[in-house]
């Protein structure tokens, strides 16, 4: 049984409006403390009730930004032997006394593409991923795809040292989906590599029978450089944007939708794709970063660069009966092989000392 010296970040997962980050720590953590896994939770906020209830330990960390990293590693040397695990940033791994062990999880290399991105996380990332590399014996990725990028960009690092430990979806038992025959579903923070302005464009030269008898909807906060897909999303006919949704929402649009769409340009993971495939709805994606990876054999794919694939292949899912009830079938099976019990289990068998 894992002790009090399993640590974890969890800051994001503790957010009003949880994004992909805060998404998968919140899924761990609920997973560690459904095994009765004594954890104590960091956050510079009262953590979740659900969490306290469950035994988990608060430990709430007073600053913002770096000031709260700063803090967290002088607690950190006021308690060696503890293992740390960063699920959402590089900088306390990146410089944490050597008398505690780090865990950062790399959910992609985002920050080292050659397109649009938050500036400031990406100079930090940049800044610290290459130190922690150096410090840290063990890290986790949640794909073999950020695997492999990682291990790409830097050749030097032992793949052994790098171990995949996946994702499971936001709901063990969803509700039974009832498609509206209508929604197209896009759940993503507004952003230039989740594609959404690709995507409305496809959704805009649908023939005319399908644009008249379907809707858009996107669904996620802004995110940045987003300006011009707030615009075209209100200016194009049958395209809707809901803006951030909460958990109950989200669930309700999956539950309801006739297809999923998030033609990506890069993933790290992709738990919106999971979470539909669970459910047997019809999914079109790219073949990008993870998204092939996790969606293998069970989604249509589209080339996210180009508008003409993928209104094409909106055309054919729309369409095609038969081609959607395959898809369900197929997303369902593959769906499957993630839950959060497989990640946990593959985190703690790396980890002998914490087992």
């Amino acid at each position: 049984m894992v002790g009090s010296s399993l640590v974890i970040d969890v800051r994001e997962a503790c957010r009003a409006n949880r994004t992909g980050k805060g998404q998968w720590t919140y899924g761990f953590v609920c997973e560690l403390l459904r095994r009765k896994i004594a954890v104590q939770l960091l956050s510079d906020c009262e953590v979740l009730p659900e969490w306290t209830k469950a035994g988990a330990e608060e430990v709430i960390i007073s600053g913002k930004g770096f000031r709260w990293h700063w803090n967290v590693l002088q607690w950190l040397r006021r308690h060696p032997g503890v293992t740390y695990m960063s699920p959402t940033s590089y900088i306390v791994p990146a410089f944490a006394p050597r008398t505690v062990r780090c865990i950062p999880v790399i959910h992609d290399l985002i920050a080292f593409r050659n397109e649009p991105h938050d500036r400031k996380a990406t100079l930090i990332e940049r800044w610290t991923l290459p130190r922690v590399l150096r410090k840290c014996s063990r890290l986790c990725t949640v794909s073999e795809s950020t695997k492999h990028d990682l291990l790409a960009r830097y050749p030097s690092l032992e793949p052994s040292r790098v171990l995949p430990i996946f994702a499971g979806p936001l709901h063990p038992h969803p509700q039974k989906p009832h498609p509206d025959a209508k929604t197209i579903l896009c759940v993503a923070t507004l952003c230039p590599r989740k594609n959404q302005l690709r995507l409305i464009r496809a959704f805009a030269s649908l023939p005319d029978d399908l644009r008249r008898s379907h809707q858009l909807i996107l669904a996620g906060g802004r995110g940045w450089h987003d300006d011009e897909i707030v615009r075209i999303a209100r200016e194009t006919p049958g395209v809707e944007w809901r803006g951030y949704i909460t958990g109950a929402q989200y669930e309700s649009l999956l539950s309801t939708c006739a297809v999923f769409a998030l033609p990506s340009l890069y993933e790290g993971f992709g738990m919106q794709i999971l979470d539909a495939l669970q459910r047997g709805i019809p999914v079109l994606t790219s073949d990008r970063g993870s998204l092939k990876e996790l969606a293998e054999g069970a989604a249509m794919i589209a080339d996210p660069e180009c508008v003409e694939c993928i209104s094409r292949a909106l055309d054919d899912l729309l369409r095609d009966t038969s081609l959607r009830s395959t898809l369900a079938e197929k997303g369902r099976q593959r769906a499957a092989l993630y839950s959060w019990r497989r990640t946990v289990d593959l985190f703690l068998s790396s980890i002998p000392a914490l087992r």
